[in-house]
């Protein structure tokens, strides 16, 4: 397993970063890579992806959501392998700071590859870095999910 963390700081609060990152079929307007995200209910998610022209669908599933502190998740199903953990840390009444970790199982010689040139943190970071500008150019959340969900 290979691992990436990335952090950024948001113009936002804490409240409408965490609302927005809730917005899982909103990812694609931020994701590079991400084509297409249906949320199947609450917990589960189909994901749709094309990275360096390699096809990927598999299934999420969310372990742990704490409102405006972190979603957990995990694949379930399909053709990629990773766990992660999204957190939110409130800076001030303003200002966030978003952490992304994610474990991931790269697949083939295209990946692996893609991983010892730390193309995948560069990647993370610059999804970030989109986050970042859409959550503060739009000025607000557009939608939200704010349920909690337990580990089992």
């Amino acid at each position: 397993m290979s691992t990436v963390r990335e952090s950024i700081n948001v113009d936002v609060p804490v409240t409408t970063a965490y609302n927005q990152w809730t917005q899982f079929e909103e990812f694609p307007a931020f994701m590079e890579g991400v084509e297409e995200i249906t949320q199947v209910d609450d917990k589960r998610s189909h994901w749709k992806t094309r990275i360096a022209g390699v096809k990927r669908e598999f299934d999420t599933e969310i372990i742990d959501q704490f409102p405006d502190d972190r979603i957990v998740w995990r694949t379930t199903d399909g053709e990629a392998s990773q766990r992660g953990v999204v957190t939110f840390q409130p800076l001030d009444e303003a200002h966030t700071r978003v952490n992304l970790a994610i474990e991931f199982e790269p697949e083939g010689m295209a990946e692996k590859a893609a991983d010892a040139l730390n193309i995948v943190d560069r990647r993370v970071k610059g999804d970030l870095r989109r986050f970042k500008n859409y959550i503060e150019e739009r000025g607000g959340e557009t939608g939200a999910w704010r349920g909690r969900i337990s580990p089992s």
